[in-house]
């Protein structure tokens, strides 16, 4: 079984964290956000999977090369310019051998995939969608199907009492090579407004398989914390490492040195230096090589890589990218900095 997870977007939602990292590469407690669906489509049975990239793709590939250490042989195919959902499907066609799962690359989920690739050819579909029901379906693209599960029409965006139905598509399907021969070549296409559609008009092969998984769009910065704090609470799974006490998660398995107060949840990476005298959480991530000086606090936070928070510094509800530096004294509060930003205690 192969899979294409399309990873190609700018990630223009989490900015200024995406300038310089591809969002699939925005860290996830122990792994790039990415590296969950890959160990997703693995452990489904998947043991080949052609990423199609377009935004930094060089970063993706530096880390996970060609898969054997995540445990899939992986590919790449690469768009000169973004291709929409559909144009960057047929964009790997010369990759795909039979029936591919897709995976939209910014969607975290715990829906069963064998048991939707099961559905598929239980039906003799050309396409199944994995659809959930939410309450306000508004902002996304809705599914409307008969009793059986055929998909009759996509309404994208619904208005209030355009349509009764709550299922909305949820970004993994299970496609035939025939769905993918409908794409046209070389042109920006959507699969939700033209491929779905034009399937369904003439094939009627088109279905949707509806659960109440764990589902979650972490392309926004309000997601994307809610997604750590999903794992960290273990709604979803647990972070890589080990829980060293109740609630605290360590990377590398050590415990905290002595001195730091930790307020679980928490999740601290490899290679962090916590001075005696921070305090850390609830719902504090840091990643690897944070630096946390004597007397900070830092609570609802997500610091990535190679942050330093010097002393009696305070950081509450922000996400630092990479190699923030939050100067003595300062304070920092519900922000987003990007990459080698300075705040210091006068411009706090």
């Amino acid at each position: 079984m192969q899979a294409v997870v399309l990873v190609g977007g700018e990630g223009t939602r989490l900015r200024p964290l995406t300038y310089s990292v591809p969002k699939p590469m925005a860290p996830l407690l122990g792994r790039p956000f990415i590296g969950w669906i890959i160990e997703r489509l693995r452990r489904a049975g998947v043991d080949e999977i052609i990423l199609s990239c377009c935004y930094l793709p060089e970063a993706i590939e530096a880390h996970f090369g060609d898969g054997r250490d995540v445990g899939v042989q992986l590919h790449y195919v690469f768009e000169e310019e973004p291709l929409g959902t559909a144009g960057a499907i047929k964009n790997a066609l010369h990759k795909v051998k039979g029936t591919i799962f897709v995976c939209n690359g910014d969607i975290l989920t715990g829906v069963d995939l064998v048991m939707l690739r099961d559905a598929h050819h239980r039906r003799n579909a050309i396409a199944t969608i994995h659809t959930r029901a939410v309450d306000d379906p508004s902002q996304f693209g809705v599914v409307e199907t008969d009793s059986d599960g055929r998909v009759l029409r996509f309404v994208e965006k619904p208005k209030a009492g355009e349509t009764n139905a709550r299922d909305i598509n949820a970004g993994t399907y299970v496609l035939e090579p025939e769905a993918l021969d409908a794409i046209p070549t070389g042109q920006k296409v959507s699969i939700e407004r033209e491929t779905f559609p034009a399937l369904i008009a003439q094939t009627h092969r088109v279905f949707a398989v509806s659960t109440a998984d764990y589902w979650i769009d972490v392309g926004r910065p309000a997601t994307y914390v809610q997604a750590h704090r999903d794992i960290l609470d273990g709604t979803f799974e647990h972070p890589i490492g080990s829980e060293v006490s109740k609630g605290v998660w360590s990377a590398s398995g050590t415990s905290l040195p002595a001195g730091v107060k930790a307020n679980p949840p928490v999740y601290v990476g490899e290679q962090v230096s916590l001075d005696p005298g921070a305090c850390i959480g609830p719902y504090t991530v840091l990643y690897e090589r944070c630096k946390i000086s004597r007397d900070a606090v830092i609570a609802n936070s997500i610091l990535w890589s190679d942050c330093f928070v010097g002393h009696g510094s305070s950081v509450r509800d922000a996400i630092l990218g990479l190699e923030v530096v939050v100067e003595p004294q300062a304070v920092v509060e519900g922000a987003i900095l990007g990459r080698d930003e300075r705040v210091t205690a006068s411009n706090a």
